[in-house]
């Protein structure tokens, strides 16, 4: 199953349990429709955000140290929820369920393609935010969905691997940097092991549990499991996750660029984002999914893909 289908799916439930509860209310209740249908769309709304605020207590029971200058005062605590809840309906009742992949080209360009690769339960929807920026910037990209949902994480290397043939074939450019949010970062650092960094100038992860997250136990599938990490011990990553470090070498870690918050709601620890050999760059008072439209992230991501450029064969 894609997780497009399984969006609209979880959207027909909900619009069924609204409309039960709209219907309960008028029935049984004497409630005017009117009255009865926004209670039962508040009910669904409510459940919501109730999930939302146990994803946040869960992480935070695993969370690393924060440091004192990512520190959050109340206020902005709130802002924190707010702008991931806010970014997580939207993903998942607008933006994810609607989403097909593509890819434009922009001819000329001297910054190298982007490859989009999406998180766990995602799709290509989840860079909407983005795109327009790279159009902005005439910057060549293309974004797949990583098919199936609960497939093994080296399963998605082939797709990947096609994918950027097309995008280097299309822009004329001899390498792609891949932008990876969450596993879609895993995925990009599964096909350098696979195929090596010949086509590949640079790597950036967005949020992505290199050392695995302790909330992926809750996942479903075998890349859930790939993520998961153990209670405790020496090695608390999973096996793949250690058979994917031992086989890189330095010049490997050199192309990653690893962005994350320090108030990940999904990957926690937090510091599992960090990347020894690699360039991490940590923010905080930033969701888990509110990193692909939180603005300074945005930016952030715009200016290292501006970093390098790439002369054109």
């Amino acid at each position: 199953m894609s997780a497009r289908l399984l969006l609209q799916l979880l959207l027909f439930v909900q619009a069924a349990a609204a409309g039960a509860i709209a219907y309960a209310l008028a029935r049984y209740a004497g409630v005017s429709a009117l009255l009865a249908l926004v209670a039962g769309l508040a009910t669904v709304v409510l459940v919501r955000a109730l999930i939302s605020v146990n994803n946040f207590l869960m992480s935070s029971r695993a969370a690393s140290p924060t440091p004192d200058e990512f520190r959050l005062g109340r206020a902005a605590r709130l802002r924190l929820f707010g702008e991931e809840f806010r970014a997580s309906m939207l993903q998942s009742s607008w933006l994810m369920p609607r989403a097909r992949p593509s890819q434009r080209i922009f001819p000329g360009s001297t910054v190298p393609p982007v490859l989009l690769l999406h998180g766990y339960g995602c799709n290509s929807g989840y860079w909407k935010h983005l795109l327009p920026l790279l159009d902005a910037a005439r910057i060549s990209h293309a974004c797949p969905d990583l098919e199936p949902l609960g497939g093994d994480i080296d399963g998605y290397v082939p797709a990947v691997a096609r994918a950027i043939d097309a995008l280097c074939e299309a822009s004329g450019a001899a390498r792609v940097t891949i932008l990876g949010h969450s596993m879609g970062g895993l995925v990009a650092r599964a096909y350098v092991r696979k195929h090596g960094a010949a086509r590949v100038a640079r790597i950036i992860t967005l949020g992505t549990p290199h050392h695995g997250t302790s909330l992926a136990r809750l996942g479903l599938g075998a890349n859930a499991r790939q993520m998961r990490r153990a209670r405790g011990g020496d090695a608390p990553e999973s096996d793949w996750l250690r058979a994917l470090a031992g086989e890189e070498d330095s010049a490997t870690r050199a192309l990653v660029t690893s962005i994350y918050s320090h108030h990940d709601n999904i990957v926690a620890p937090q510091t599992s984002s960090q990347l020894a050999g690699a360039r991490n760059l940590a923010f905080g008072g930033v969701g888990h999914v509110a990193l692909g439209s939180n603005p300074h992230i945005l930016s952030c991501i715009m200016h290292e893909l501006a970093r390098d450029t790439e002369s054109r064969e």
